[in-house]
């Protein structure tokens, strides 16, 4: 895999809008699943995978290609995940009427979610409970732990995304894994 992203990206870097394409192809659900762990957000995850996508685009001459694209993707899109968490967001309340006189909430607007079998919901509701827990998690410790343990890269990628080294990477996985127990056993 390593030598046909070398290749794709090098051809992108010289103006390939192909290789391009194919880069994001392998790249898109990757990229989509670490913002949505991060952010909780489908809406939001969308937007930092596309923003990741442009800027790799408007970056990509600037790519050192001594190191791996998959370290300078993850890069990009971590840091848009962690600027996207220290903006302020409008909160709003789903009891809060859709437009005031209608005498409609958010509530309403809601689609209503099929029952499915047990497995599967028992596996959603883990799933949520996860992802909650690790939404409350410290940005350091979060964004650690999805490359981790949802991403499942090695100690050496993470360190190189987040350009910290290895012993500090053992660390911040140790006490988010504790601080994610402290969470799950409230929850």
């Amino acid at each position: 895999m390593d030598f046909v992203e070398k290749r794709l990206t090098q051809r992108a870097k010289r103006g390939d809008r192909e290789a391009f394409a194919e880069l994001i192809e392998i790249y898109k659900d990757k990229i989509f699943q670490l913002a949505y762990r991060m952010v909780g957000n489908r809406e939001d995850a969308e937007d930092i995978a596309q923003e990741t996508f442009l800027r790799v685009y408007a970056n990509l001459h600037a790519y050192d290609e001594s190191y791996k694209f998959s370290t300078w993707i993850y890069r990009i899109a971590t840091n848009l995940c962690i600027d996207r968490g220290r903006k302020k967001r409008p909160d709003f309340s789903l009891d809060e009427e859709v437009e005031p006189g209608q005498g409609m909430d958010w509530y309403s607007r809601l689609s209503s979610s099929e029952k499915g079998p047990e497995d599967k919901v028992v596996t959603q509701e883990l799933q949520e409970t996860v992802q909650d827990a690790l939404s409350q998690l410290a940005p350091k410790y979060r964004s650690i732990m999805i490359l981790r343990y949802i991403e499942d890269l090695s100690l050496q990628e993470i360190s190189d995304i987040v350009k910290l080294p290895v012993t500090t990477i053992k660390t911040r996985i140790h006490r988010g894994r504790e601080a994610l127990r402290s969470k799950l056993r409230f929850m």
